[in-house]
């Protein structure tokens, strides 16, 4: 039997100009694909253009992070912004990010919206619909990670977007297999032990317990984990050998 394949992302650049939230060069030394943010919920281009270069010299892969226009908020609010607007966002940030990227001598290899984004395109099929227009704006025929299920993913298939699914070991699950809202008790898994079972659990079972004791079928081909975490990047070093340690081959998805 072949060994379950498993991509560990994570979310980096997250700072803005002297305020550095994730510890980008020592995720980079264990992630396998960056979804470096692009200036609109975190970054700034000198902060956009160390982790481009950090991650080609690591031979991690380069995603674009894209998201609501949303500073101040993290990118995690409810924003409603018109479809041709915010097509035109998303564009303008993967079009940035593939600057730096290039700079470095590598490329903006796949897209993935944060936060409000993010949860937004899962149910929304105009705002799955903007990103996925955004993406064909800029003329990259790139992979889009997201949700397993998704209306984003629905949307990307139509464009003719190749789609990757994610899950996500320090996030409860509802019974739909969606994202617990980060507003609810319980929404975020803290201990160690579980997020490391819990990865595994994705890699090779396909399945996750939600909240509510349901048993989720979620088949990821990538698994985020967090950078904004508190001590993120020692939680990832200890995912990435206990999965490796249990047979999960540890490798970009294509």
């Amino acid at each position: 039997m072949s060994l379950p394949v498993i991509d560990l992302n994570a979310d980096l650049g997250e700072g803005f100009g002297r305020w550095q939230l994730t510890d980008d060069e020592a995720l980079l030394s264990v992630v396998t694909s960056a979804n470096v943010a692009c200036g609109f919920h975190a970054a700034d281009p000198s902060t956009m253009r160390r982790v481009c270069a950090l991650a080609a010299e690591r031979g991690v892969r380069i995603g674009a992070q894209v998201s609501y226009r949303d500073l101040a908020g993290f990118g995690r609010r409810a924003m409603d912004v018109p479809p041709e607007e915010l097509a035109d966002e998303i564009a303008y940030q993967i079009g940035a990010l593939e600057v730096f990227a290039r700079a470095a001598g590598a490329e903006v290899a796949y897209v993935k919206p944060h936060g409000a984004l993010y949860n937004r395109t899962v149910h929304d099929e105009e705002q799955a619909g903007a990103v996925v227009e955004g993406i064909r704006l800029t003329g990259a025929q790139v992979p889009v990670l997201g949700l397993p299920g998704s209306l984003l993913h629905a949307a990307a298939r139509r464009a003719g977007l190749p789609v990757v699914a994610e899950a996500f070991a320090d996030r409860a699950y509802t019974a739909a297999g969606t994202l617990v809202p980060r507003r609810e008790p319980g929404s975020v898994v803290t201990d160690p032990d579980a997020v490391t079972e819990r990865a595994l659990r994705f890699a090779r079972d396909g399945e996750v317990t939600a909240l509510t004791g349901e048993l989720v079928a979620v088949r990821a081909r990538s698994l985020c984990l967090h950078g904004d975490t508190p001590g993120a990047a020692g939680l990832a070093r200890r995912v990435r050998a206990f999965l490796e340690e249990a047979g999960v081959k540890v490798e970009a998805f294509a």
